[in-house]
């Protein structure tokens, strides 16, 4: 059986490879011995490299180990955790705030303590894998409506029992397409149908919004949607999840949230580094200028080239090939020519809809963008997408 599902892969170009760097993330990264332009970062900020963010994780390390040892319901809550809470209720404006070890614990331990079995949960197409399963693992009735599409929503809303508890999904930037979720829309459309809206703001923390906050703070829905999550694995530059809202909401998370209560505790480095992280995107609102000043100049280019762009409004740009083969010949290419993006294929997204998902971060050049732009279009060229 492995051995079939594994040949039936390779003949439809669907096999995953891991791709080893030699170096840390950043602009330019060591592959295979050679220095490349790294356009696959989710490290939006280069806080994962930040001075202070690296000083804060080894002095938490030096002081507390390199591991938490527990459970934090057991003997593993160390203070860079308690600090990390309260760092990221201060940072979303609410009363408290629980983490996780990953987006993906988040997802899976927040929605089924959220709903069960008797409600219905109706989830975007789109939504991150996380999502997804966290949706099955609750054991409510589940539907999918078909991408940012209200009037599907809508109509599955209008075919349930009214008194059914009803929860709503959406990432708030989508992790494949960079687009949006129509977060007003949705939330007058959960408070119109009695239901909860949850949003996974994965990409939009630390970028979206005046502050930085996310997505539900750039369409200033704060009050709309009091129970908020996100990662500190991308523009936050550490690693793990969270969810901020009321006390009370957390307190009954810590309660019930099964990924939470049975997983070890984070390193006490990660989360020293998320404290410094969050004190660096207050205080450093440059680096949010000059990552969507470079996403500008890379969206321009990429478009001015003529590739197929998706509708993004995000620093992910996903350049559209279609077809996996054409699609992985299209990344060796940009690959020879010195910058590294990823072959993106089903079934990460739809068929027919592989395409190389580009991100741009702060600290890319204006020269090390033009110089992408270049390697893009030879390659793209090189592989008859052009």
């Amino acid at each position: 059986m492995i051995e079939k599902y594994l040949a039936e892969l390779a003949a439809e170009h669907l096999t995953r490879r891991i791709v080893p760097l030699e170096s840390g993330t950043g602009p330019v990264v060591r592959i295979a011995g050679r220095e490349i332009l790294l356009f696959a970062s989710n490290d939006y900020l280069g806080l994962a490299r930040h001075p202070e963010v690296v000083d804060a994780a080894a002095r938490a390390t030096h002081t507390y180990g390199a591991g938490s040892g527990a459970a934090r319901l057991i003997s593993g809550s160390l203070p860079p955790h308690m600090e990390m809470e309260q760092a990221l209720a201060r940072f979303k404006g609410t009363e408290a705030a629980l983490a996780f070890g990953s987006g993906y614990l988040a997802n899976i331990g927040v929605i089924p303590s959220l709903i069960g079995r008797g409600g219905l949960i109706l989830a975007d197409r789109l939504c991150h894998a996380s999502l997804i399963d966290g949706c099955r693992l609750s054991g409510a009735d589940f539907r999918v409506y078909r991408h940012n599409d209200l009037d599907h929503l809508t109509a599955l809303l209008s075919r349930r029992r009214r008194v059914r508890r009803t929860l709503i999904v959406t990432d708030g930037v989508f992790s494949m397409d960079g687009d949006l979720a129509p977060l007003p829309d949705l939330a007058a459309i959960a408070r119109s149908h009695d239901a909860e809206l949850y949003v996974d703001d994965a990409h939009g923390t630390g970028v979206m919004g005046r502050h930085g906050r996310g997505t539900i703070e750039h369409f200033e829905l704060e009050d709309a949607i009091p129970l908020q999550m996100g990662t500190l694995g991308k523009a936050v530059g550490s690693s793990g999840a969270f969810v901020a809202g009321p006390a009370r909401s957390i307190q009954y998370l810590l309660q019930t949230a099964r990924s939470f209560i049975f997983s070890t505790a984070p390193p006490p480095g990660s989360a020293a580094a998320v404290v410094a992280a969050l004190r660096v995107i207050q205080q450093e609102p440059q680096r949010r200028a000059r990552l969507w000043s470079n996403r500008e100049r890379l969206l321009a280019g990429l478009k001015h080239a003529g590739f197929a762009i998706a509708a993004t409004a995000s620093p992910i740009i996903p350049i559209l090939v279609g077809k996996a083969d054409d699609t992985i010949k299209f990344s060796e290419q940009v690959l020879a020519h010195g910058v590294y993006a990823p072959a993106i294929r089903p079934p990460t997204v739809p068929e027919h809809t592989s395409r190389l998902r580009v991100t741009v971060t702060s600290e890319h050049t204006t020269a090390q963008i033009d110089q992408a732009l270049a390697a893009f279009e030879r390659a793209g060229r090189a592989a008859g997408i052009l």
